[in-house]
């Protein structure tokens, strides 16, 4: 509990830096970009890649910062190019997201193993549980109506997430980008 407690404290400090502020800014402008490049194969399923950005957000500089880059981007995504109802448990369960990325990877060595259990944790309890109740209580749809195939998207997808932010993490690790932001270094 006390590292924890100090995890979300060092990221809330994180926020004191302005090369942190600076690059958590860039961050946030690549989510709201990759958000906008998506598929919407149902009105309630869409495919997206904007986690990359959140995901890393969080594993740089912890689950405060990733938490408001996940929250504002979803505002500004909403406010420049509105597809669909806004809905602010959809921008909870984005916030949520980041911040179990942060509790997960912030300062903590890059591996394999790590980076499914983020992405399982989100996938399961974010993605499936509560976005799917985020949306019988925006379209009216029963939440065993809506779960098979929710569910179904997010099995398919959670491979294919794991092995991308693997792949991005490890390139951000040879290409020593976190020294440059001044965090410590992927392993």
């Amino acid at each position: 509990m006390k590292n924890l407690k100090k995890q979300f404290t060092d990221s809330f400090q994180e926020m004191r830096d302005l090369k942190v502020l600076v690059a958590a800014a860039m961050l946030l402008s690549i989510t709201v970009v990759l958000g906008f490049y998506r598929v919407q194969l149902t009105e309630s399923i869409r495919i997206g890649f904007d986690f990359i950005a959140k995901e890393s957000t969080s594993m740089f500089f912890g689950p405060v910062v990733g938490c408001m880059v996940a929250g504002l981007s979803d505002i500004i995504s909403y406010i420049i190019k509105p597809v669909g109802a806004f809905f602010p448990g959809l921008t909870l369960s984005a916030m949520l997201g980041s911040v179990i990325y942060g509790v997960i990877l912030y300062k903590r060595p890059l591996s394999l193993r790590r980076i499914i259990v983020a992405n399982s944790t989100v996938t399961v309890f974010v993605n499936m549980l509560l976005n799917t109740y985020w949306m019988t209580i925006l379209y009216g749809d029963a939440f065993a109506v809506l779960f098979p195939a929710r569910a179904m998207k997010q099995i398919i997808m959670l491979p294919v997430e794991i092995i991308l932010f693997y792949t991005v993490a490890k390139m951000f690790s040879k290409a020593n980008l976190a020294d440059m932001i001044g965090r410590r270094t992927l392993r």
